[in-house]
């Protein structure tokens, strides 16, 4: 429920930032569908900058490419057919991948659907609010809003840095993101930064 509530905040500040951009459907259709704060605010950051539909769908595949990561890792820990198996990945979020961790490379299936049901709910009347609402705010920009998806993602990460191999891995995606967001297109650097996580993984304790 906690990781709900916040998402529920989040997304009201997505409504409020896509409206003017997006209108009053699009939103909450793609809240409905897409389910993604990283990519549906990557979207909006290219279409609020006069980028093209294409480049926006483009900036939250790439966003989404580390869904591909996680759902590898996740991989083992799922048991059944292949619908089951599915059905479980459907329910990936940052949030849930993260909270389901076990600490020992293996992840509690039911666990991250628990936790993911109350974020989806979350987000899709968050986002109805936010859109509704957004209209009697003025400009939205004024708030800081946009601060939230990214202050969401900093809490992830001091609750799961434990160890010294965590906060390598973190730091060491910060610095590569850091370098690397003036000099390429939205969502490579968040893709780069993997690659920390992947040579801290290689190294043995």
């Amino acid at each position: 429920m906690p990781f709900g509530i916040a998402v529920f905040a989040i997304a009201i500040s997505f409504g409020v930032l896509a409206r003017p951009v997006m209108g009053l459907v699009a939103p909450i259709v793609m809240s409905v569908v897409v389910f993604s704060g990283a990519a549906q605010f990557g979207a909006l950051a290219v279409l609020s900058a006069g980028g093209s539909t294409a480049a926006a769908i483009a900036a939250g595949l790439l966003l989404n490419a580390r869904y591909l990561a996680m759902g590898l890792a996740l991989a083992p820990s799922l048991r059944g057919r292949t619908l089951s198996r599915a059905a479980f990945a459907m329910t990936t979020v940052d949030a849930s991948w993260a909270a389901a961790s076990t600490g020992d490379g293996t992840f509690d299936p039911w666990f991250m659907v628990g936790a993911s049901i109350p974020q989806y709910v979350g987000w899709i009347f968050g986002t109805v609010i936010g859109v509704f609402i957004g209209g009697s705010l003025g400009n939205p920009d004024a708030y800081g809003l946009e601060a939230l998806f990214p202050a969401f993602f900093i809490s992830l990460l001091f609750e799961e840095v434990h160890d010294r191999r965590r906060a390598a891995a973190a730091l060491g995606g910060a610095a590569i993101a850091l370098v690397l967001t003036p000099l390429v297109p939205a969502g490579l650097p968040i893709l780069a930064a993997v690659a920390a996580a992947i040579v801290v993984a290689r190294v043995r304790p």
